[in-house]
């Protein structure tokens, strides 16, 4: 499978979450089966920013582009710290994780990330590692705006999440930027 492919299907998988989130059967009962409790979210919260430490930190070893590994550290970094405010956060709250399909499909998509990643060197590294958090970090913007903020019922967790999404933009746009640092060659 050719990075493309993967990419595609990396954001195709991100979309079965967005999916997933949003699923709505019609009928009562099978509905709230399918509502994202405060303990998915925080499960959801917590495996998405693992997923994107451990990419992160495959890249400070593996990128050749100074700005791919800049990115990398900051990943590494601003993850770690969103992470450890998530956790805290659940423990205060007296609130466990608890996984859930969706928790367990980005975990096999960030296995399959993370194996691709391990075949590649060079720019072609970089470029993989870039263009799929350019769509993972526009994916989980979707889902935390129109999914987990939504969805959140203790406020605390509504307000944290909330609290998150300007990194993440920046996050966003400073993947683009060096996407286009990447693609062009410069």
């Amino acid at each position: 499978m050719d990075t493309l492919q993967f990419l595609k299907r990396g954001a195709l998988v991100l979309m079965s979450f967005t999916l997933f989130a949003c699923a709505h059967s019609g009928d009562p009962a099978a509905e709230s089966t399918n509502q994202l409790t405060d303990a998915n979210i925080a499960a959801i919260v917590v495996g998405a920013n693992k997923i994107d430490i451990s990419a992160g930190q495959i890249a400070l070893n593996r990128a050749a582009d100074p700005e791919v590994k800049k990115f990398a550290q900051r990943m590494v970094t601003d993850h770690q710290s969103v992470l450890d405010a998530a956790v805290k956060l659940a423990t205060r709250l007296n609130v466990t994780p608890v996984n859930n399909d969706l928790v367990h499909t980005l975990a096999k998509q960030a296995a399959e990330h993370e194996a691709k990643l391990g075949t590649l060197s060079g720019k072609a590294f970089d470029k993989a590692y870039i263009d799929h958090e350019v769509a993972y970090h526009e994916a989980v913007i979707g889902v935390v705006k129109s999914q987990l903020i939504p969805g959140a019922e203790n406020q605390e967790l509504k307000d944290m999440l909330v609290s998150v999404l300007p990194a993440f933009d920046a996050h966003l746009a400073h993947s683009k930027k060096v996407q286009s640092r990447v693609s062009s060659g410069s």
